[in-house]
């Protein structure tokens, strides 16, 4: 419900509640705030329960493209973008049929042995050295 006031936000409406109000009402007037959320949030959830009674099986079919909706609505790619890179994948099957803790069945190739290079003949006297393609 307040998923987009900060607590800075917060600590602002107290100090002018406090201004306006005064320090005497202000108390009385957070209580009377909040007995009159919670007095929403019971209307509400007793609505919902009623019309899932009333619906029965058919109240999930009707939720499921509001909670699609809902999902659309809250989009952040760069969430995204992070579990895909550094989530933890809880049932281990990732989106394109690997298993994440499946070893490969492919046995590690030991490393080649590098390469031993005879050296280069040294140049004689008046003689241009050989230019190695590597180093250039």
């Amino acid at each position: 419900m307040f998923e987009s006031i900060g607590w800075s936000e917060i600590l602002v409406l107290a100090v002018a509640g406090l201004f306006i109000l005064g320090p005497e009402r202000l108390p009385s007037a957070a209580a009377w705030v909040g007995r009159n959320i919670r007095k929403v949030r019971e209307f509400a959830s007793g609505a919902r329960d009623q019309l899932k009674g009333e619906l029965g099986p058919d109240f999930d079919e009707l939720r499921k493209p509001l909670q699609d909706l809902q999902r659309l609505r809250s989009f952040d790619p760069k969430q995204i973008v992070a579990n895909q890179l550094f989530g933890d994948d809880t049932n281990g099957t990732k989106q394109n049929g690997f298993s994440a803790t499946a070893q490969p069945s492919i046995p590690p190739v030991p490393p080649a042995s590098p390469a031993v290079k005879p050296d280069p003949p040294k140049p004689t006297s008046g003689e241009r050295p050989q230019i190695d393609p590597d180093a250039t």
